[in-house]
C-alpha cells in the first residue's frame, strides 16, 4: 500500500511538477518522451531559421531537441509549473542566446501575434482543459501557414488507465483534436498514429504552406 501511495504521489507530478518529486518526474520525462518526441517531430520539415514554441516544456529536452532542428532560429518554452520552467532554464543554460522559458499556460501565452514559424505539444494538452480556447491563442501566435503539432502517448478516451490516477488528466482522440483545430481555424490537418494509443496531428494556419515560409 504504501508502494501503491508513493506512485500515486509521484503520478500527480505529471500535471505540475513540484519539489523533489517533481524533479524525479521530471527527469523521468526528459528520458522516457524521447521516443515520441522523435517520432512525432519527424512529421513536419523544419526550417534551420524558424522560431519555435513548445508548450509545456516540462525538463527542457524537447526544448535541446528542437534546437537543434533550428540551429539558426529561436526556440521559446512554456510551462505552468514554476519547478518546470527554472528545470528546463538550467538545461538550456548554454543556448541562452537564443532559448528562453516563461511560466505561462497555453490558453495565455507571453507573446504577440503571429512571432512563431512553429508550435510544438508534447504529452501535454490532457491538461488544456478547454482546447478551443488553448488552439485559438495557438491560432494567434503563429504566423500564417504556421506548423502546429500536438503529439500524445494516450488517444483513447475510453482507456482510463492514468485517468483515474491523475488529477485534472483529460484524453482526446485524434478525431477531438482534429476537430477543435478546424473548430479554431487550422487547416490541412494531418494525423499520424503508431501503435495502438500513440498519435500525432499536425495543422497549420490559414494560407500558409507546412514549411511555414515567410
Amino acid at each position: 500500500m504504501k508502494k501503491r501511495n508513493f506512485i500515486n504521489s509521484l503520478l500527480q507530478h505529471t500535471r505540475r511538477p513540484d519539489g523533489f518529486l517533481g524533479r524525479m518526474m521530471l527527469r523521468g520525462m526528459n528520458n522516457g518522451h524521447a521516443p515520441l518526441t522523435r517520432w512525432g517531430a519527424a512529421h513536419i520539415e523544419w526550417q534551420p531559421q524558424w522560431c519555435v514554441l513548445d508548450i509545456g516544456c516540462g525538463g527542457g529536452a524537447t526544448l535541446l531537441r528542437l534546437l537543434e532542428r533550428c540551429p539558426d532560429g529561436m526556440v521559446c518554452g512554456v510551462d505552468a509549473s514554476p519547478e518546470s520552467v527554472e528545470f528546463s532554464r538550467r538545461k538550456t543554460a548554454r543556448y541562452a542566446d537564443r532559448c528562453s522559458v516563461e511560466q505561462a499556460t497555453a490558453d495565455d501565452l507571453p507573446y504577440g501575434d503571429r512571432a512563431f514559424n512553429a508550435v510544438t505539444a508534447f504529452e501535454t494538452v490532457y491538461f488544456w482543459g478547454d482546447l478551443h480556447r488553448a488552439f485559438a491563442e495557438v491560432a494567434r501566435v503563429l504566423k500564417p501557414g504556421g506548423v502546429f503539432l500536438v503529439c500524445c502517448e494516450m488517444s483513447n478516451p475510453g482507456n482510463d488507465t492514468w485517468t483515474s490516477r491523475i488529477e485534472g488528466m483529460q484524453v482526446f482522440s485524434p478525431e477531438e483534436l482534429s476537430a477543435a483545430l478546424a473548430d479554431s481555424g487550422f487547416t490541412d490537418i494531418a494525423v499520424y498514429r503508431r501503435g495502438k494509443e500513440n498519435c500525432c496531428v499536425t495543422a497549420c494556419t490559414p494560407d500558409g504552406r507546412r514549411t511555414a515560409e515567410e
